[in-house]
C-alpha cells in the first residue's frame, strides 16, 4: 500500500441524541471532539437519528392501508365524481 493516501481507522462513539443511545464503530469519520466511554477515550461524533432511533427499525413505523384511504376518499368525493 502506499503510504500517507489512506483515511485513519479507528474506533469512534457515535451517539444518537434522540433516544440517547450510543454505538462504538470503527469508522474513518474525523472530529475534533472526544469522549471518555467506557474507561477510554474515543473520538466523538452526535447522530440526529441511527437504527435505535429510526422509526423503520424501531417498528413504530406509521403505515397506512391504501384500501383504507381509497375508502375514505370515495366516501368524501365519491358523490362528486358519479354525478354528471
Amino acid at each position: 500500500m502506499k503510504p500517507n493516501i489512506h483515511p485513519n481507522y479507528r474506533t469512534v462513539v457515535f451517539h444518537d441524541t434522540g433516544v440517547d443511545e450510543y454505538f462504538k464503530v470503527g469508522s474513518t469519520i474525523s472530529t475534533d471532539r472526544t469522549i471518555e466511554f467506557e474507561g477510554q477515550t474515543y473520538p466523538y461524533v452526535t447522530l440526529d437519528i441511527s437504527s435505535a432511533s429510526h422509526p423503520h427499525y424501531t417498528g413504530k413505523q406509521k403505515t397506512l392501508s391504501k384500501e383504507g384511504s381509497t375508502a375514505r376518499f370515495n366516501q368524501r368525493f365519491g358523490s362528486f365524481l358519479t354525478k354528471k
